[in-house]
């Protein structure tokens, strides 16, 4: 198994192995070039973003930028997508987003879970180089969910479809479908009502 299918797969790797940091320095690189445009250069922004993401509609998603994405390759994302500025997205194990999902300024997904042992934690020697292994897991943003200001979700989570997040969150359980959540830790307010 590689070391990018160990990565996908949620399990320990080595994020120094050659293939994955190739595809990190080239999301960074591309994210610099983003940052860089004014948000007025469209053709310019939806080539890097088509780089970056892999195919896509660029009248159905829209980064204001800046953006900070760790591989870019593994982030799927739906219609009628809006990202404010400050999108931070570490998409170490897949990153999927539904259609019409909002975020809000300074959002962060970030996939990777850090072993909570020091002893798996901690550098190592691996093949004559010191390592640190990482781990991942996946995050899932239904339909029609929107993160306000400021809320990092971790890896694991699956917010359900219909859901708001209040500004300021911290996610770290899934969220079930139409639920207005907040706090550090994250938890359900109150149910969304369709009246």
């Amino acid at each position: 198994m590689t070391e990018r299918e160990k990565m996908i797969a949620g399990e320990l790797y080595n994020p120094a192995d050659p293939e994955l940091a190739a595809i990190r320095q080239k999301a960074h690189r591309l994210c610099l070039q983003f940052n860089q445009l004014c948000d007025t250069d469209e053709e310019s922004r939806c080539a890097i973003l088509k780089d970056l993401l892999g195919n896509f509609d660029p009248e159905e998603i829209y980064f204001q930028g800046p953006i900070y994405f760790d591989y870019g390759v593994n982030i799927f994302i739906g219609k009628n997508f809006y990202a404010n500025f400050n999108t931070t997205i570490l998409d170490s194990c897949p990153v999927t987003i539904g259609d019409n999902v909002m975020l809000g300024t300074g959002v962060s997904l970030v996939t990777p879970v850090h072993p909570l042992r020091f002893k798996d934690r901690n550098p190592r020697e691996i093949n004559g180089h010191i390592i640190a292994l990482e781990a991942a897991k996946p995050i899932v943003i239904k339909n029609n969910c929107w993160l306000a200001s400021n809320v990092t979700v971790t890896g694991g989570v699956t917010i359900g479809e219909g859901s708001v997040i209040g500004a300021g969150s911290v996610v770290t359980r899934d969220i079930p479908a139409n639920s207005f959540a907040a706090g550090s830790p994250c938890r359900v307010i109150k149910k969304i009502e369709n009246d």
